[in-house]
């Protein structure tokens, strides 16, 4: 098969179009012949060498892909040979083909192309589960989202407004403020021209939100903090930003605010299964009625993940950027 293979760690150039031998699905895993494939922000740390897969998983970059089980145990998950799915990997979904845990797959939602499923899994399993699951955001709470138009962010932006919650989201030019706020962002801030606490302060009468969403980390956690409201929940997912900073304790411990965060690439499957399952319970009949879908920035072939890749460290995308297969 065609494989996208990191010949060493650097920049977009270091992707090189190469060929492999077709992976063996083991029990509970499935061959999924490849349709496209999400790039994610840890396929970048990865090339550069910050990001090694986890043991036991392909040295291949991709985390989600979407394309049709061709082989394997795909009964063990409720699936048949044939039927179209989108994957959670740890690893391997720059290729013709791959391997996951059948339970890590779901169906390709109603009316969606292989491309919008292909950049499902990775966003939405990561939002599931810091900021409904680790972050709690309940009914009636508010959200703050950074990096709103990556696609972590508007997917939070979209599941969260799906199940009715007010969310502000920061984003880095006016273009992508008006972006955000057209998929329904309740306000948009430009985090280059405007303080995002005062800000969030000013839309809140003073309350600060409920819950936030960070990819930043390093200098943003005491700013972060002073924007939570009372009881708050902080949930880290990246340290874009860095990976120290200082807090006040006492503000911690006063107002009753929880930091935590998670990275999901290295837990088990049985974790991963479990939001496997949660999603398509809570979120995938949302995406079967056409209420939400993600957002498509660009799509590029495979043998030119290195575009793709450059255009993900420009960093002006808007939305999710896919690897297409034929």
């Amino acid at each position: 098969m065609q494989a996208i293979e990191i010949t060493t760690p650097g920049g977009p150039e270091v992707l090189e179009l190469v060929e492999r031998p077709t992976p063996v699905p083991g029990p509970g895993e499935v061959l999924i012949q490849v349709s496209a494939a999400g790039i994610n922000r840890p396929d970048v740390f990865q090339r550069q060498g910050s990001y090694p897969p986890p043991a036991g998983a392909s040295d291949l970059p991709g985390l989600e892909v979407a394309g049709r089980i061709v082989d394997g145990d795909a009964s063990s998950a409720g699936f048949r040979i044939g039927d179209e799915v989108c994957a959670l990997l740890g690893g391997g979904g720059y290729a013709q083909y791959c391997v996951a845990p059948a339970a890590q797959c779901l169906p390709v939602p109603k009316g969606l192309s292989m491309i919008e499923a292909a950049a499902l899994p990775e966003t939405y399993f990561t939002v599931w589960s810091n900021v409904f699951d680790r972050g709690r955001l309940a009914a009636g709470e508010t959200l703050l989202v950074h990096g709103g138009a990556s696609g972590i962010g508007t997917t939070a932006i979209a599941l969260a407004r799906a199940f009715g919650h007010t969310v502000y989201a920061t984003a880095g030019s006016a273009e992508r403020v008006r972006a955000i706020e057209a998929l329904g962002c309740t306000r948009g801030i430009n985090y280059r021209t405007q303080d995002f606490v005062e800000e969030i302060h000013a839309l809140t009468n003073n309350r600060g939100v409920d819950v936030i969403l960070d990819m930043v980390a390093g200098d943003y956690l005491p700013r972060n903090l002073k924007a939570l409201a009372d009881d708050g929940r902080l949930v880290m997912i990246a340290q874009l930003g860095g990976v120290h900073a200082s807090i006040n304790c006492w503000q911690v411990m006063a107002r009753r605010l929880t930091i935590t965060g998670s990275t999901l690439r290295s837990r088990p499957v049985a974790f991963k299964a479990a939001i496997a399952q949660a999603l398509r319970e809570r979120v995938w009949p949302l995406l079967d009625a056409g209420k939400i879908r993600p957002s498509i920035h660009a799509t590029f072939p495979l043998a030119e993940a290195s575009r793709a890749h450059a255009m993900m460290d420009a960093g002006e995308q808007i939305g999710k950027i896919v690897l297409t297969l034929s």
